[in-house]
């Protein structure tokens, strides 16, 4: 069983960066994909970014490629979204979500994925 506990989110001015961040407890991180998803209100979930087990193979969104990046330490059993010039359309609860599967495996479905944060809020004023 893995827990994922997400942090870092809240409210920043539209242009300005926040880090987001995925704790994850249970054993054998390391053998996780992960993926960052976001749901706005009256939407669906979405995915934003993906990233293997060992953090060699990433997938974006497009409406995020550029702007966002996802990272992991293994050691810290961590996963990061660094988001960059942050637009009001980002306002969004942003989850955590894992899977076991090692080698290339990365997903932009959330079918694919057996884990799931509580989510963190950020809002991006304009």
């Amino acid at each position: 069983q893995v827990q994922l506990v997400e942090s870092g989110g809240g409210l920043v001015q539209a242009g300005g960066s926040l880090r987001v961040s995925c704790a994850a407890s249970g054993r054998f991180f390391s053998n996780f994909a992960m993926g960052w998803f976001r749901q706005a209100p009256g939407k669906e979930r979405e995915f934003v970014a993906g990233m293997n087990w060992n953090g060699g193979i990433t997938y974006y969104a497009d409406s995020v490629k550029g702007r966002f990046t996802i990272s992991r330490d293994n050691a810290k059993s961590t996963v990061y979204l660094q988001m960059s010039t942050l637009k009001p359309e980002d306002t969004a609860v942003y989850y955590c979500a894992a899977t076991n599967q090692q080698n290339d495996f990365v997903s932009r479905s959330l079918q694919s994925y057996d884990y799931w944060g509580q989510g963190t809020q950020v809002t991006v004023s304009s």
